[in-house]
């Protein structure tokens, strides 16, 4: 079987699925989650299954991060707490990759993760396992996530440790992207540069397109977590477009964080129409309790988009 005609075929299979109403079906299309915080990007059901409690996803917005932080330690770590529950958590998010048929997943994981099983040799060790055992058929790029509001030159002092180990593929900084200027984190970004990762920030989730556009020029970004806010600057969208920086677009979360309306009125529509890569993710599965597949099928449901552009979208995603 020639490529082009499996391709052909798969399209096929992803647009009949959408148009079917198939989750099924858009679970066995290839596709990519390169949002998705480890310790919450599972399944909710694994996870109440394996506790034998019943957790209920969040049915209203929350007001701010620490809102839905709060949520997410009262209704979920508190069933699965401590290494044992960590664990737990990260083997979901490996399972759920599995069960989506995520061809490409990006896992991100803080400072503190590392720390907490012992150093990076033992953390990435352990992290290769789950992946071999749960997940052997997608292709894994972890991803080091920093704190926004992290000390930097004390992160700067650890770098090149945790790089000589040449395990990480990106790198993030999430968190309240208000809490110091994104021109601090150069200096890491340089030397994450120079080790070859690829440059992704959170960014434009809830500051602007001005705040976009800085935070890919100051810090050389390849790609963007949310990037939404640039929707309100053509200007803003044509340079991103020009520039071919992708955004890595999580629909639920930005409904749930109170940044989008709908589905139906989401920014990637815009961003899409002019032409900048964008890609559908999770973010936190464990707490939005949306898959990739159910990304995909929200959108169509809403008449946001075509099945042939989220085909589009799906294979940008796919691009590695």
């Amino acid at each position: 079987m020639s490529l082009h005609f499996e391709e052909s075929a798969i399209k096929r299979n992803f647009i009949d699925s959408l148009v079917d109403g198939s989750l099924k079906g858009l679970q066995a299309i290839p596709k990519s989650d390169l949002h998705n915080h480890a310790g919450r990007g599972g399944n909710i059901k694994y996870i109440s299954e394996w506790a034998n409690v019943g957790i209920q996803p969040p049915t209203e917005p929350f007001q701010s991060l620490h809102d839905m932080q709060s949520w997410f330690d009262e209704h979920v770590k508190r069933h699965c707490s401590g290494m044992q529950g960590y664990l737990k958590r990260i083997e979901a998010s490996f399972v759920q990759a599995a069960e989506d048929h995520i061809e490409i997943l990006a896992l991100s994981f803080g400072l503190d993760e590392i720390d907490n099983l012992g150093g990076m040799d033992s953390f990435s060790r352990i992290m290769d396992d789950f992946h071999r055992r749960y997940a052997p058929q997608t292709k894994f790029l972890p991803e080091l996530a920093l704190d926004r509001a992290c000390h930097v030159e004390e992160v700067l002092g650890r770098l090149d440790a945790v790089l000589a180990c040449q395990w990480f593929r990106s790198t993030d900084i999430c968190g309240d992207e208000f809490a110091q200027p994104i021109a601090c984190f150069k200096s890491i970004y340089r030397a994450a540069k120079a080790a070859g990762l690829t440059l992704k920030a959170h960014v434009g989730e809830f500051g602007t397109a001005d705040h976009v556009m800085e935070a890919v020029e100051e810090l050389e970004l390849q790609e963007v977590h949310h990037g939404i806010a640039a929707v309100s600057s053509p200007q803003i969208m044509s340079w991103l477009s020009r520039n071919q920086i992708q955004l890595n677009v999580c629909p639920t979360s930005n409904i749930m964080l109170g940044v989008a309306e709908s589905y139906g009125t989401h920014p990637i529509r815009k961003l899409y129409e002019h032409g900048i890569p964008v890609t559908i993710n999770t973010d936190d599965l464990l707490i939005f309790n949306q898959s990739v597949s159910q990304e995909y099928m929200n959108l169509y449901k809403s008449g946001l988009m075509t099945p042939e552009e989220l085909n589009e979208i799906r294979l940008t995603g796919l691009k590695r």
